[in-house]
């Protein structure tokens, strides 16, 4: 095998092996797989509303990524919860809750795309009944999960259990709800395949260059 093939199949290997880790290849979730996660949202006393909006979303899963969008108000004056010390800010209890988010998240090729202040108030609301109250957010945040079979790997993991009441605490108030895009620039895999394929072009034509000796 020459030098030039060992290079790009090393790129080719690198990239197929994170599109294998980075993709959920299994397809929509079966309804056994719905039925069990059901089974323990029950068995944790989960609110039955919630868990009944859960089960549609799963019974409707296309089996592909979504980003979860996320409007925020932190808290001006959270309350003190336990296992947090007194008088914590609302950004000190949110690190508390994603201190155990991002490992889980990153271990299953979720992570977070966006996240920022919001620079001012709403600048368009349409049909919101209590416009003053919806107006106000303090930060935004956008989640990619690889599909909603991971984001419920996720919710019924037992060590985010008590976790979930930090977030809570830091809120005022909050919105989230998943899109699968149309269009994603940002998608990893297309941006891991332009910068290997330029790195590996790079290398390729510096090799070239030192054996043509110029």
């Amino acid at each position: 095998m020459t030098p030039r093939v060992k290079l790009w199949l090393s790129s080719l290997i690198i990239y197929s092996l994170f599109v294998f880790w980075y993709t959920d290849f299994a397809g929509p979730l079966s309804d056994a797989e719905v039925d069990q996660f059901v089974v323990t949202l029950t068995e944790r006393n989960t609110n039955p509303e919630t868990t009944a909006y859960l089960e549609t979303f799963l019974r409707n899963d296309t089996g592909r990524q979504f980003l979860m969008l996320n409007n925020l108000d932190m808290a001006d004056n959270p309350p003190d919860i336990q296992g947090a010390e007194p008088g914590e800010s609302a950004d000190q209890l949110m690190g508390r809750y994603m201190e155990h988010m991002y490992p889980e998240l990153f271990k299953r090729a979720s992570h977070p795309v966006i996240f920022g202040q919001a620079a001012y108030s709403a600048l368009d609301m349409v049909g919101i009944e209590n416009a003053t109250e919806m107006q106000e957010w303090t930060d935004g945040a956008m989640f990619r999960y690889r599909s909603r079979r991971t984001f419920m790997e996720i919710v019924v993991n037992p060590s985010i259990k008590g976790r979930h009441e930090f977030k809570l605490a830091a809120l005022d108030k909050t919105i989230a709800y998943p899109i699968e895009t149309s269009i994603y620039l940002g998608d990893m895999r297309l941006l891991l395949g332009l910068i290997l394929l330029s790195l590996t072009a790079l290398l390729d034509n510096l090799r070239l260059a030192r054996r043509s000796g110029v």
